[in-house]
Order: structure tokens, then sequence, then C-alpha cells
């Protein structure tokens, strides 16, 4: 009996719960006699180059795998096959469709199915493959919790983890020196992180992209947080946010494939504009970076993810393909790429999150 071959890959930013999610679709794999699973090594660039970065997984090769963070097949968040970097004679980057080159390489390797891991920009590959034929499922992963079709994505719950237990430990050092702390956590258009870290942590005052920022209402708070001389006060801010002006941090970086706008720095601008609008405690701002994506997923991650990766790979044997895995609570079901993908989740002024943090004395900055 000829065996079926499906093909496993990691897109996007790394995320705690990847090797989980591998690890799901390897065991759910192993149950069948009829199929076996390979890994493509950094997103879809595995096929693209030459030669060819594939690895058999089995048992044996997903084995202690559950708790590590990372994702053990690599990954990229530059490029793909409908915008391969491609560099010219004059030195200058360009990108080229390498969608159809790529569809004919993996027929040639008795490629079955896809089952891409990935966010927003990994789906939105795996729907033009999609309607090119390819037979894939998507699986939703992003620590910035924002897309809109599934209820949670893993990865997530690890990342505010990181952050309250950061907030905690700011607080002791904020207190001991009266200061305000700015801490700056990711989450790009979304204040998904930002908002349940600040609510778990106890922050004075969390500042979200949906919401732009006042700075008086900011100095106001602060203000309040003080006894005279005595206080202190936690902002968390998303590295989205931005002010009444609507203009985001960021730089736009030369990394060759990498489209987006390198956000961060709006501590530091915020230290900035509260200094000019006459804040005299002493300001200190921390950069959480990319702490907030490594390390071991917390078991609510293992447990979303092994359970998309064992739904993903029944989509698979069903030939449920051009759908996205999604948590509907309580249950694993099925989106489909095209809906997975319409819109972003952001956090909505009038959402229960925001009710909850302005009922607790969080300000907004509205």
């Amino acid at each position: 009996m000829a065996l079926k071959r499906v093909m496993v890959l990691t897109g996007g930013g790394d995320c705690p719960g990847l090797n989980a999610v591998i690890r799901g679709i390897v065991k759910r794999a192993s149950l069948e006699k009829d199929w076996e699973v390979i890994g493509c090594i950094e997103s879809f660039n595995g096929v693209l180059r030459e030669p060819t970065e594939i690895v058999e997984l089995n048992d044996k090769s997903v084995e202690g795998i559950l708790s590590q963070g990372g994702t053990i097949l690599g990954t990229t968040n530059k490029g793909g096959p409908f915008a391969w970097p491609i560099k010219q004679q004059d030195g200058s980057w360009t990108t080229v469709d390498r969608s159809d080159e790529m569809l004919r390489k993996l027929q040639y390797m008795g490629v079955d199915a896809v089952i891409n891991i990935g966010g927003d920009g990994s789906q939105r590959i795996s729907l033009g493959l999609s309607k090119k034929g390819l037979n894939i499922v998507g699986v939703p992963k992003t620590i910035d919790n924002d897309l809109s079709m599934t209820d949670y994505t893993f990865g997530f719950q690890t990342a505010v983890q990181i952050c309250t237990e950061s907030i905690d430990k700011l607080k002791t050092t904020a207190a001991s020196h009266n200061r305000v702390f700015i801490m700056e956590v990711m989450g790009r258009d979304a204040g998904w992180i930002a908002l349940h870290s600040a609510i778990a942590g106890g922050a004075d005052v969390c500042v979200i992209p949906e919401i732009p920022y006042d700075i008086e209402k900011i100095k106001a708070k602060i203000e309040s947080c003080y006894n005279k001389r005595r206080g202190y006060c936690i902002i968390v801010v998303a590295e989205g946010a931005k002010g009444k002006d609507g203009q985001v941090v960021g730089t736009k970086t030369n990394e060759v494939g990498y489209q987006h706008i390198k956000l961060g720095g709006i501590a530091e601008t915020l230290a900035a504009e509260l200094k000019e609008a006459g804040v005299e405690q002493d300001i200190r701002c921390t950069i959480l970076g990319h702490l907030q994506r490594g390390g071991t997923p917390i078991a609510f991650d293992r447990v979303l993810a092994s359970e998309f990766g064992v739904r993903a790979m029944e989509f698979v044997i069903e030939g449920r393909f051009g759908q996205m895995v999604a948590y509907h609570h309580p249950d694993i079901v099925g989106v489909p790429l095209e809906e997975a993908v319409r819109e972003q989740n952001l956090l909505s002024a009038e959402s229960r999150l925001v009710h909850t943090a302005k009922g607790l004395g969080i300000a907004l900055g509205d």
C-alpha cells in the first residue's frame, strides 16, 4: 500500500507551542497506516531552495518537544512562494512569484497535503495556494491573538504570563524608587497582550493601538498615583500604540523580504512626551521584546496547540482542505481560509475587557 504524504511547516515569528502542534500532527498521523509526515525547513523555503531541505517527522523525532519553545523546523517571516527575494545585477532586490514552480516540486515529491502553521501572513499564503489547487490546512499561530476567526491563538497566553510576571517584578523596584515604569510589549496593531497583562498585573495605565492616547490624561493618572513625592506608577504600552496624531513609532527595515514596519520605541517616545508635558517623577522604560516569544509554553498553550495539531491532521485525513482549524469554545472547528484572513481581531473600545480595565481604575489614555 502506497503511503500518502503530508508536509508540515511553520512560518512567521516563532511562538510558544509550535512544537506541540508539530507533535500533535505526528502523533495523530502515526495512528493511521497510510500516512507519513515530512517537515519543511523555514516555512516554504525548504521546498524552494536547491537542494531542498526536508526532514522526516516521526514519533522519535518529536520525542521531548512538547515543552520546548521555538520550532524544530525553523521559521521565517521574509519572502515566500509568492514573493521570493531575488538580487538583481545592480545590487538591488526584487521579488518573483515562484508558487507554480513550488507546486510542481511538491507534486514531484509526492506531497498529498500541506499543513501550514502560521499567523495572518502565513494564512494568506495558504489561501493563495489553496486557490491554485493545493490541498492545504491552516493552523493559526500568533502571540498577538489578532486572528479574528479563533477565540485564542496558542502562544498568546504564554506571552501574557511573561508580561504579567514582568509587571510583578517592576512593581517592587518602582515602589522602592518612587518611579514611573513604562513597559513596552508586543502585539503590533492589537492590544490583547498589553491589556490582559495590565489587568493581571495590576498596572495603572495601559496604552493600546485601538485607543489613541491623550498625553494629558496619562499625566493626570500618574499624578493620582502619588501622594506628594511618594508612590509609583506602572504603564503598559503596546508597541503599535499611537497618540491622537495617529502615528505609530517604528522604522522601515532594510532586511531583504521583510515587508512590515519594524515597530518599537513607543516607550521612550511616551516617556519623552510625559516629561515635556511636565511629569516630574523619574521615568524608566523596559522593553520586553522577544522575551515574550521565547521559552516554555504554559499548559494552556500546550493543550490548545496539541488540539490544533490533532485536528489539522484529521482534516487532512478527511479531505477537508482550504480551511483553518480554530478554537470556538469548547470546540476545535474549521473555518474557510478566506474568512480566517478577512479581518484582524482587534479590541473594541466598547469590549468587555476594556470595560473591566476601566472598572479597575486602569487609565487607557482616552
